[in-house]
């Protein structure tokens, strides 16, 4: 039998840490992307590092069911349900778009137990739209 060759370094008594490390996120800011065809959250720290982030459209929802209400509620929820086991209790909300799931992407938030410190729309608006194109001539 062949003699075993002992290995140098072996990962047998090192604890192996997931990927995804679970770090401690007290407060965090809350992004809900509502357009007509999906709605897109996603969570993140203080300083942008996206931490947790869900869509209508990873949520199961397929084609014109991705715009409705319910289907931005089941992505909030699930996007939110991972943070608050890693410890978030206060976040800010950012609102962007136009579509259906605006009020129920929030009114979800809402319920997860997570205290609100503000919500703010950022759609953005055309303050005097494009430069019209030049006149062609006659």
């Amino acid at each position: 039998m062949a003699k075993a060759i002992p290995r140098i370094g072996s990962r047998k008594n090192t604890r192996i840490s997931s990927r995804k490390n679970a770090r401690r996120i007290p407060k965090g800011v809350i992004h809900v992307q509502a357009s007509f065809n999906n709605t897109i959250v996603t969570v993140t720290d203080v300083r942008g590092r996206v931490v947790s982030w869900s869509s209508a459209g990873t949520c199961g929802f397929r084609g014109t069911r991705r715009g409705t209400p319910f289907a931005a509620q089941t992505a909030a929820g699930n996007a939110i349900r991972t943070v608050v086991d890693q410890g978030m209790q206060r976040a800010e909300v950012m609102i962007k778009g136009p579509g259906l799931g605006r009020d129920a992407a929030l009114r979800a938030i809402r319920r997860s137990g997570i205290l609100l410190t503000f919500v703010r729309d950022v759609t953005p608006m055309p303050h005097n739209g494009c430069r019209p194109p030049k006149k062609r001539r006659v």
